[in-house]
């Protein structure tokens, strides 16, 4: 084996960051699938067949939330842990392969350097161990607050015994905090629609995960204090005020259209009062980017709620973080352009700072080739599932987005449908993180311009 190190370590640092994600990904697919498959992970001791854990491993990993089984009866106590070991790992890997990427991307780390046993006093090396350590910081700290509070709760409110509230607590804690949507509870958190104890802790926990790194760690560099214990101001970069201002506008936007036309449903928020009505509303939003928990039947919205959150499923949460979706960043980047070309500017300015055309394509071939992907995918499935072309839809979008909002279509749904939304939940995943650094790194200076001319547009 050791005359094959030195050739498998030079393929790995000479590979494109994409491959090695790609290859880390599918490698610790395969490793859960095994797991699953294992007769102690079920709770019957019964070894789960191929398709089931493989689906379910993808799932997990992706932090869709997706299941083709009850997660809570169907899985044992160690298919529990190894359901929350690749959700931490889903969450945890791929925000901190982003961040690498987007350091890649940026020219602040060499990937040579960040793989090489050799090189840990170089500065990319550095900034590895940095990155790495920052991001596990955020996610302990998170997890075990969440964990602390949903504890408790279940304990002294629902009257669970201090071992099975524990367990809960840190389960859903994981699954919050990478918006992994697994819940051991069958019918997910819809048992606690009422309880703003258990619901705001899990919705505020994926709402910082779904922020990304690099908007966590600027929010928390704003509050540190400098020399001498006074207090600094740091100016807000570009990228924390579109994440910001673009998830807020989403998440209003989404309790205002789910308030709507879910108020009068009597299968939905007709049951609540005012109060919970806009609790359940604000959850549903939150969840929509992209955690993926209910408080209520998702296949009996209204046909308008669910379109408004299959926007909101393929819009996401922000860049290197646990949510999926083309990113709310490349949403706002769209649409600044739209509006300079509404206004007949020559130049893209957000907050003012101006936007590159090259950052303006990226976000154009991110979104369509996004599209285009799901609209084919989407098109396989209707062929596949005979079920409300709606409900199918939203299905395919939860998938793409690693939502894990369902309506039940998938688990009757016939192996072939069920390999379509693996495939969806991984691309979904993946995807967008890949092509995105892969056309940032791509980017050449062009030695010649060709002639001129302007087609007929509209």
């Amino acid at each position: 084996m050791a005359h094959l190190a030195v050739p498998l370590r030079r393929w790995i640092a000479g590979s494109h960051p994409a491959r090695l994600v790609m290859l880390a990904l599918g490698m610790v697919i395969v490793l859960g699938t095994t797991l699953l498959r294992l007769p102690v992970a079920s709770a019957e001791d019964v070894a789960p067949s191929l398709l089931t854990a493989l689906f379910t491993a993808t799932s997990a990993l992706s932090v869709t939330g997706l299941v083709l089984v009850d997660t809570g009866s169907y899985w044992s106590g160690f298919g529990d842990v190894v359901l929350l070991a690749l959700m931490q790992i889903g969450g945890f890997g791929v925000m901190t392969l982003a961040s690498m990427l987007a350091l890649l991307a940026a020219g602040k780390l060499r990937l040579r350097s960040a793989l090489s046993q050799t090189t840990q006093t170089s500065a990319g090396s550095g900034d590895l161990r940095r990155l790495l350590g920052r991001i596990a910081l955020i996610t302990v700290t998170v997890e075990a607050a969440t964990a602390v509070l949903l504890t408790a709760r279940f304990a002294l409110g629902h009257g669970q015994p201090f071992g099975r509230a524990l367990y809960h607590g840190v389960f859903h804690a994981v699954s919050a905090f990478n918006n992994g949507g697994l819940s051991p509870y069958r019918h997910s958190l819809t048992a606690f629609a009422d309880d703003p104890w258990i619901l705001l802790p899990v919705a505020l926990a994926a709402l910082l995960g779904g922020l990304g790194f690099p908007v966590v760690i600027e929010l928390l560099r704003a509050h540190r204090r400098g020399p001498g214990g006074v207090r600094t101001h740091r100016p807000w970069s570009l990228h924390l005020r579109l994440t910001l201002a673009t998830s807020a506008l989403l998440l209003l936007a989404g309790m205002l259209l789910t308030l709507v036309f879910e108020w009068r449903n009597g299968a939905t928020f007709g049951p609540f009062g005012v109060g919970e009505k806009l609790l359940n509303a604000f959850f549903h939003s939150t969840v929509a980017r992209t955690a993926g928990f209910n408080t209520t039947e998702v296949s009996a919205m209204e046909p308008e709620t669910l379109l408004g959150t299959a926007v909101l499923m393929f819009v996401g949460g922000g860049s290197a973080g646990t949510a999926g979706g083309i990113k709310v960043t490349t949403v706002a980047v769209l649409g600044a352009a739209v509006l300079a070309e509404i206004r007949g500017q020559r130049e893209i300015g957000l907050f003012g700072r101006r936007i590159s055309p090259e950052v303006v394509r990226q976000a154009l071939a991110v979104t369509l080739l996004s599209a285009a992907f799901l609209l084919v995918a989407t098109v396989a499935l209707l062929s596949l599932v005979r079920a409300r072309a709606d409900l199918v839809v939203f299905e395919a979008v939860s998938a793409f987005g690693t939502t894990g909002l369902h309506s039940g279509l998938i688990g009757d749904s016939q192996p072939a449908a069920q390999w379509i939304i693996m495939g969806l939940m991984f691309v979904g995943r993946v995807g967008p993180i890949i092509l995105v650094s892969a056309l940032a790194m791509r980017v050449r200076e062009q030695r010649y311009r060709l002639p001129q001319e302007r087609p007929i547009i509209g």
